[in-house]
């Protein structure tokens, strides 16, 4: 065997280059250890979760802080922190695995992914060694819990306009912060809060807060739509005296801390969104094998089967992709350890550089983990509505994770933005593919003979939808200039081409690194569902694309565009409905999902 090091893409680089499926991290490639790591949170979950859901939604008293202490007992709120600061020091692909595991813990889930999330890596990031000394070891175990205190009143997505301010006392030790903060995950129990705040009236900074600080009082617990049992409140800072020590980072380098720490806020939050999907789709297939309507279980309808096969369609996709990205992080992560890098700033560095594959993750885990529990609740007709049933739940907790972590259209816009901002700044090449696409544009089409062989269609389609994103966006870039940030239905159009490129290819690497390892018999399922994901997703960017050029084109740019989006977005028919019955089947007969 070689050993030659395969390149690896950088972020944003799948619309411009080809990846070789044997690079991908996937399912199969999940050794013994983080299994039994993962197991040991589905046990935690069964154990001392899900009897408890009603109690964890009602607040009883003390309950999700035992629960969240219980886990910190079993190491699973250090996974993230090195063995120096107390922590297991895990990796990141096993980290990914944690959150999958995690994801149908409902509001416990929620408080565990803040507190071992955006409550801890703030400070395994960005803290002095004495910071991470003092808060790590014991936020790892259970016996400190945190908050991230970012959202205000008058500030949601746009963060950096907070009003919160800290001044710098007379004698120069400590600063005094006023402000609030609201929408607060486990605001009514955290020991200390990540906090931002304006320094001088206009140099945002991070800080630790302990909750015991003078001045410091909560409000009440906020009556949620879903995940009631999470603890959110508004918190409000009355001339709070913080000790200078206690700034997290540099003072007005609070958006360094702020966005680094969303990139991989972001990626677990579709981790953890697959891995609930893959849970609530095993519930309406037991369902549907349980109920009988007009003679029969209702798992024999060819409309029950559509659903049931939908579900685990888009759930296969985004735990192909979720993986994807996580092998691409852990690999960068190791890199540049070897080459000297700091574990924290290796972390840092990597979550930034796949920052858009992050947020494209975001969206789609939230968007499919939605469907499947819609899903769920039509599957189940009347009793998916009711509290006695586990969908009811399950449709009302799914719903924050499109608002959570930067609302899916910021992030949307993200996407779009921060691949024109790397162009520019020459760290990934579009300009290049973009004009090769135009003049691929005037050539004449190619008709020789196809290749053979498994998915080599679906491959080879991918490889032209991204023409058709280069295309479009290129365009669009040449009409609007800097003004294309005004033109956001546009972006969110490109967004979602891109979106629907990088997960059906994702999809298709899976499956070709299943088939090249065990046989194609192996990968017949994944085969079959990405089939059926790779001929809609073409048929959706068809319709982005149409939606975007119609925008800004007319006369003959229009048709030009136009064309170009038909040609770059051809497959051959495909019977989904064949298909999708083979999948639910398959699902029917194991009673659960069984990808």
């Amino acid at each position: 065997m070689s050993d030659e090091k395969k390149e690896v893409l950088k972020g944003g680089e799948f619309l411009t280059k080809p990846t070789d499926p044997e690079s991908v991290f996937t399912p199969d490639d999940i050794n013994e250890e983080q299994k039994m790591m993962a197991e040991t949170i589905s046990d935690f979950i069964e154990k001392e979760i899900w009897p408890n859901l009603d109690a964890i939604d009602n607040h009883e008293p003390g309950l999700l802080v035992k629960l969240l202490k219980q886990a910190g007992e079993l190491g699973l709120l250090g996974t993230f922190v090195p063995e120096e600061y107390g922590g297991l020091g895990e990796d990141f692909d096993t980290n990914t695995l944690i959150s999958m595991a995690m994801g149908p813990s409902y509001s416990y889930g929620v408080a565990f992914a803040a507190h071992t999330g955006i409550g801890t890596l703030p400070i395994l990031y960005y803290g002095t060694e004495e910071q991470k000394q003092k808060y790590l070891p014991k936020l790892a175990s259970g016996e400190m819990l945190s908050a991230y205190c970012l959202t205000e009143p008058t500030s949601g997505s746009d963060a950096l306009s907070a009003k919160t301010t800290a001044t710098l006392s007379e004698d120069g030790n400590y600063y005094i912060l006023n402000g609030q903060k609201m929408w607060i995950t486990n605001g009514g129990f955290a020991d200390i809060l990540i906090t931002f705040a304006q320094v001088d009236g206009d140099k945002f900074t991070c800080f630790i807060i302990p909750t015991d600080s003078e001045g410091f009082t909560r409000g009440e617990e906020e009556d949620k739509m879903g995940i009631k049992g999470s603890s959110t409140r508004a918190l409000f800072l009355d001339n709070v005296k913080v000790p200078k020590e206690n700034i997290l980072g540099e003072i007005g380098k609070g958006h360094y801390v702020a966005f680094n720490i969303l990139n991989i806020g972001r990626f677990k939050l579709g981790a953890m969104t697959t891995g609930g999907a893959k849970s609530f789709i095993t519930i309406a297939v037991k369902y549907a094998n349980q109920r009988k309507q007009f003679g029969k279980y209702i798992s024999n309808f060819g409309a029950i089967k559509h659903k049931l096969a939908e579900m685990a369609i888009k759930t296969f996709v985004s735990e192909s992709a979720t993986m994807r990205i996580s092998g691409l992080i852990d690999q960068m992560i190791n890199e540049l350890m070897a080459e000297g890098v700091s574990y924290s700033d290796a972390l840092i560095k990597a979550a930034e550089e796949y920052a858009i594959e992050s947020s494209i993750m975001k969206v789609f885990g939230s968007e499919v983990l939605d469907y499947v529990v819609d899903e769920v609740v039509q599957v189940h007709g009347g009793y998916g509505y009711s509290e006695e049933y586990p969908a009811a739940r399950a449709y009302r907790d799914s719903r924050i994770n499109r608002i959570f972590e930067g609302t899916n259209e910021i992030n949307r816009l993200l996407v779009v933005d921060m691949l024109v901002k790397r162009s520019m700044k020459g760290r990934i090449d579009l300009m290049g593919p973009a004009l090769a696409v135009q003049k691929d544009l005037m050539s004449i089409p190619s008709f020789g003979e196809e290749e053979e062989g498994l998915l080599v269609k679906e491959l080879n389609a991918i490889e032209q939808a991204k023409k058709a994103i280069l295309m479009i966006a290129g365009s669009a870039v040449q009409k609007f200039m800097q003004n294309l940030r005004d033109e956001q239905e546009i972006i969110m159009n490109i967004t979602d081409m891109a979106i629907q490129v990088f997960t059906a290819e994702s999809a298709i690497l899976r499956t070709l690194k299943v088939a090249n390892s065990k046989g194609e018999e192996a990968a017949k399922y994944f085969a079959e569902m990405t089939k059926v994901y790779v001929s809609d997703a073409l048929e959706k960017v068809n319709i982005y694309g149409k939606h975007a050029v119609a925008a800004f084109a007319e006369g003959d740019e229009l048709k030009l565009l136009q064309l170009g989006l038909k040609r770059y977005t051809k497959l051959d028919p495909v019977n989904t409905i064949k298909l999708r019955r083979s999948i639910a089947n398959k699902m029917i007969e194991e009673d659960k999902y069984c990808f």
